[in-house]
Order: structure tokens, then C-alpha cells, then sequence
């Protein structure tokens, strides 16, 4: 069993980067402590806002894009999200290996610079007249592998930026970053795209990763939590899974993030037929059923950046509050009950994940935890191919409100029984008071 309790962070806890600020500093529990204990972090903040807005307002710009080429194809917009995801599925668990062999903070200058091209390629090429719905799905499935191959390394980055005691924290703040560009940026594309259409809200996007690559080069080296990167050797990447296998606890941490993600959250399509074939909504409803989730998920994400240390049986407690949740909006009589669970459930689904996030990140030892984190990335993001169609299924065989309730149903089921198969490593665990550092 690895060793949870995070002794492979004590040496950085005990010593610090040698640049870093007192170790007392960090022992506050200030909601904001991150930003205020580590210029790194706050430079890494700025950049992720601002990035974050110009990324949300991207893909809203370009699913109506795509609409605009394929006359209201939903199919279309359908593939191209499907393009975006498929390299993470191919390519994470290689990305992983590259976040462990080379410094992180290159590996983000280079993809950040990678995806911004990306981003001015389309905009060049639909401000020109010139683009047309395969040059989009080119560029989909190209910034999906510049994501697969960068997402590792960017989650095991905040680990080095501020260190063992904060990491909780500085993940909490992420996600309530994440949550807050999730409402902003579709709203400013709205506007911007009436205004002005879709190319210009892509050259914007461009320059905002410009924002990103400036914070991540004025960084200062010497205050990062930072070893030496792993050499390069064959059997790395089977080296990683070795790992995660032969420790049960991060084994069972996955397989409920895994079963919790396919059978609970699939609100790309749950939402969508709720709105419209339950409560016969428009669009605009519908926007403000995602916009109470993103909501739900800000209250969520600042509520676990408070904690000091995150804790398995916290995860649990969240997982099982999210999965009864799902079940009680398919169970909502009118569509403004609908909405308001949907606040609930997006706060739920936020603590869930941070602490799942959290914990993986104390958990591995730091020559691994890039590979961990891939694994990690692998088992959400590709959950989504086994949920989307049996949730499909679902909604057209029983009707969208049997996607809620059977879906919420499964993953506590799934969440239970995990436990239960696996009830020595669990008991071991919960009898902990945290899963870090004690």
C-alpha cells in the first residue's frame, strides 16, 4: 500500500524550496493562502484566469462555428468534440511519462505555445473566409493531443509551485478559477460573437495564452518544490501503472473516480435533454441550468480550498452526496427544482473531485507523480466514451429522466461496493483523520 499519508512530501514540507518563505508562513488555514504565500502561484493564478476565459470563449465560438458550416448539424459538433477527447485516450498516458522525464514548467512553456498557434490558425483562417469544417476537426484533434500530452505534467505542476501543505488549497483555488472562466467566458463569446462573429474570439484566445507563457517564464526556478526529472529509460510508462497497481488505495481512489464519472456525470447530455424534452425549454434555460452547476461548483471549490488536508473519507462522503443528488434532479417535478439541484449537485461533484485530485497528488512519490496524475487524466476523461452512450441508451429506450435517476442509482452502487470489495484498504484508510501529512 502507498503511503497516503504523504511521507514523500515531508523532506520538501521540512525544508522548503530555497527560495521559499518560511515554513510557518504556510501553516495558516486563510482561503487564499496559496496566492498569498507563493508569487509562483500567483502568477500561475493570472495566467490560468485569463487563459481560462479565452479558452471557455473558444469553445463556444467554435461549436456555433461549426454549426455556421454545417447548417445546425449536431452531429458535426458532436465529432468535433469527439476529435478534442479521443487523444486523451491515445496520448495522456505517454504525456505522462514526458512530465516526469522533463521539467514541467518547459513542457507547459512549449505546449502553451503550441495550443496558442492552434488557436491564431483558426482564427487567421476564419476571419479570411478560408476555413472549412475539416480544417476545424484538424485543428480539434490537434489541440487534443497538445492537451493529452500537457495535462499531466500541468496537474503535477501546482504540486511544485507550492508544495506539500498547500496543494490542497492551491487545487481548490484552481477549481474555483475553472468554475468562474466556465461562466464567464461562454458569456463574453456571446457577445463578441453578435458583435464582431466567431474569427476574432479566436485571435483573442491566442493572445491570452501569451498571458499564460509570460507567467510561466517570470516564474522564479529557485522557489519551486522541485527534484531533478526522472531519466530516460525503457519500461517507464509500464513502471507507472505498476505502481498505481500494487498500491490498493490509489487503486481504489480510481476505480471510484472512474465508475462515478461514467454513470454520474454526464451532464453534456443529461442537461440538454432534460431542458428541452422534459421541461420544453430553450436555450437560454438550458444556459442557466449550466450556469447553477458552474455556480454550485465555485461554492464547492472554495468550500475544499479551505481545508487543510483533504481526506478519504471526505471523497467518499462527497462522492455519495453527488450520486444521491444526481437521482433527486431526475426526481425534480419542474424545471426550476431541476435548476436548483443542479446547484447542489455541481457543489457536491466539485468537492468530490478536488479531494480525489488532492489526494492523488500526495499520494505519489514525486519522480512518479506525472504518471500517476496521467493515469488519473486517463481514467476521467475516458470514462466519458462508456457513459455518453449508455446514458444515450438510456434516454431514448426509458425517456431523459431514467439517465438521472438509474445513472445517480449506479454510481452509488458502484461507490458501495467498491468499499466493500476492497473493505481492508477502505477500513485502513477511513480509520485516518486525513490523507496527508498527519
Amino acid at each position: 500500500m502507498s503511503d497516503i499519508s504523504g511521507t514523500d512530501g515531508a523532506d520538501f514540507a521540512r525544508e522548503g524550496p530555497p527560495g521559499g518563505e518560511p515554513q510557518a508562513a504556510r501553516h495558516n488555514l486563510n482561503l487564499f493562502r496559496s496566492l498569498r504565500n507563493h508569487r509562483n502561484y500567483r502568477l500561475l493564478m493570472t495566467g490560468q484566469s485569463i487563459s481560462g476565459i479565452g479558452g471557455w470563449m473558444q469553445v463556444t465560438a467554435q461549436d456555433w462555428l461549426v454549426l455556421d458550416l454545417t447548417d445546425g448539424s449536431g452531429t458535426a459538433v458532436g465529432i468535433t468534440l469527439g476529435l478534442q477527447l479521443l487523444p486523451v485516450a491515445l496520448f495522456s498516458l505517454y504525456g505522462s511519462v514526458l512530465a516526469d522525464r522533463y521539467r514541467k514548467r518547459r513542457v507547459l512553456l512549449i505546449s502553451q505555445a503550441v495550443l496558442g498557434t492552434l488557436a491564431l490558425v483558426l482564427g487567421l483562417l476564419t476571419v479570411t473566409g478560408s476555413i472549412r469544417v475539416w480544417n476545424v476537426y484538424a485543428l480539434a484533434f490537434g489541440l487534443g493531443v497538445v492537451m493529452a500530452l500537457n495535462r499531466p505534467a500541468w496537474m503535477a505542476f501546482t504540486f511544485e509551485v507550492v508544495g506539500p501543505d498547500d496543494v490542497s488549497n492551491a487545487i481548490g483555488l484552481n477549481s474555483a478559477t475553472f468554475n468562474t472562466t466556465k461562466i464567464l467566458g461562454p458569456a463574453v463569446a456571446g457577445v463578441l460573437i453578435a458583435a464582431v462573429g466567431t474569427g476574432p474570439v479566436f485571435l483573442i484566445n491566442a493572445a491570452t495564452f501569451g498571458v499564460m507563457e509570460l507567467g510561466l517564464y517570470l516564474m522564479r526556478e529557485d522557489e519551486l518544490y522541485v527534484k531533478d526529472p526522472v531519466p530516460r529509460a525503457k519500461g517507464q510508462l509500464r513502471e507507472g501503472l505498476r505502481y498505481v497497481r500494487e498500491h490498493e488505495d490509489l487503486v481504489m481512489l480510481m476505480t471510484i473516480m472512474l465508475l462515478v464519472s461514467a454513470f454520474g456525470m454526464n451532464f453534456a447530455v443529461t442537461d440538454a435533454l432534460m431542458s428541452r424534452e422534459v421541461f420544453h425549454t430553450g436555450a437560454s434555460s438550458f444556459g442557466v441550468v449550466t450556469a447553477m452547476m458552474a455556480v454550485g461548483g465555485l461554492a464547492g471549490a472554495l468550500l475544499s480550498a479551505r481545508r487543510r488536508q483533504p481526506s478519504i473519507r471526505g471523497m467518499l462522503a462527497a462522492a455519495a452526496a453527488f450520486s444521491v443528488l444526481v437521482t433527486a434532479t431526475g426526481l425534480m417535478p419542474n424545471y426550476w427544482s431541476f435548476a436548483a439541484t443542479q446547484l447542489l449537485t455541481g457543489l457536491a461533484m466539485t468537492a468530490f473531485t478536488t479531494t480525489a485530485y488532492s489526494i492523488t497528488q500526495l499520494s505519489a512519490p514525486e519522480e512518479m507523480r506525472g504518471r500517476v496524475m496521467g493515469l488519473y487524466v486517463l481514467v476521467v476523461t475516458g470514462s466519458a466514451p462508456i457513459g455518453y452512450p449508455l446514458i444515450g441508451w438510456l434516454a431514448e429506450t426509458f425517456g431523459p429522466r431514467s439517465t438521472l435517476i438509474v445513472g445517480g442509482f449506479a454510481s452509488l452502487v458502484s461507490i458501495v461496493g467498491t468499499v466493500a470489495f476492497m473493505a481492508p484498504v477502505a477500513t485502513g484508510l477511513l480509520a485516518r483523520k486525513t490523507s496527508a501529512r498527519p
